[in-house]
């Protein structure tokens, strides 16, 4: 992966090389052309955005005096398939499925560059790997510790759900907002209301997507997550965690069209610190666009009970 990083930046510094020798014949911002006109400076509105960088903002607000983040949003990462630096690489069955089956190389979104296992959990995070296509379709107890459970269409849990290949749409109220996801019809609810004695604060039940309070700091939107069950995992490279993962998002909106994420990740029982991950999310912008239904059960009927329908 360095090495294919390298070669892009030995391409990066040519191409810029090249260009700094076209330019060189050019006047340069305030110096006069060859007419003895000084060109005009570049509005602010047209010069090129720096990635990573945006001018101040501040997000519209509901009826309540919140920041408005209502809307279809989607990251446009490749941490699905592993939150840190990777490859492209042949996917499961090449044989057959060839470049379809194929999944792309991309930069990592774990902050650092690394995940800070504890030496036994890294173990379990390679066993994971190379058992993500292992299924157990019983009653054992143990029948979650192998298979990616995105592969057997399981709820995604946090924060994945958040950058996997598909859309979703948050909507909000003065007293909870709700997310809908695309992938297996997926849902949370972040409940608002500090002073509402009807909401438990603590999780009452361990659960795929967790139980999470929300409040605002600023134009942030600030998520704690608790009560997950053991079994999600952050991507199809076997990253895990155990039911004593403790997540807290920030989504904070720096444009019309794009909010910052950030999750904080802790689990003592896995890692040796808390470690957190960052992207961009973008706002969908399609005339009409909506949420389309992706029920994942019916796909995966034949791949996990084929041994036990009729032929």
């Amino acid at each position: 992966m360095q090495r294919h990083f390298r070669n892009a930046i030995v391409g990066v510094v040519a191409l810029a090389a090249a260009l700094l020798l076209l330019t060189a014949v050019r006047p340069a911002a305030g110096q006069a052309s060859a007419t003895g006109q000084a060109p005009a400076a570049a509005p602010a509105a047209a010069r090129t955005p720096t990635p990573g960088q945006f001018p101040p903002y501040r997000a519209p607000r509901t009826a309540d005096g919140k920041p408005d983040i209502n809307g279809i949003w989607q990251a446009f990462v490749t941490a699905d398939i592993d939150v840190q630096d990777h490859d492209a690489q042949a996917g499961p069955h090449p044989d057959i499925m060839g470049a379809y089956g194929a999944w792309p190389g991309g930069q990592g979104i774990v902050e650092g560059g690394e995940i800070p296992y504890k030496p036994e959990a890294l173990a379990k995070k390679k066993e994971n790997a190379d058992k993500r296509m292992v299924v157990n379709i019983s009653s054992d107890p143990h029948r979650h510790d192998t298979g990616d459970p995105e592969l057997k269409c399981y709820m995604p849990g946090v924060p994945r759900s958040n950058y996997m290949p598909f859309p979703f749409q948050i909507l909000q109220s003065p007293h909870a907002i709700m997310i809908a996801y695309e992938y297996a019809r997926a849902l949370r609810t972040i409940y608002m209301d500090p002073n509402d004695k009807s909401i438990p604060k603590e999780p009452p039940a361990d659960s795929w997507m967790g139980w999470s309070n929300g409040h605002y700091e600023g134009d942030t939107l600030v998520v704690d997550s608790k009560g997950f069950v053991p079994y999600s995992w952050f991507d199809r490279a076997g990253d895990y965690h155990s039911d004593a993962l403790h997540v807290i998002e920030r989504f904070t909106p720096v444009s019309p069209y794009h909010m910052m994420y950030e999750a904080t990740i802790e689990d003592p029982n896995v890692f040796t610190r808390p470690w957190k991950m960052s992207f961009p999310l973008y706002r969908r912008m399609e005339k009409n666009i909506q949420l389309v239904d992706f029920n994942c059960t019916e796909f995966v009927l034949d791949f996990l009970y084929g041994q036990y329908s009729k032929k």
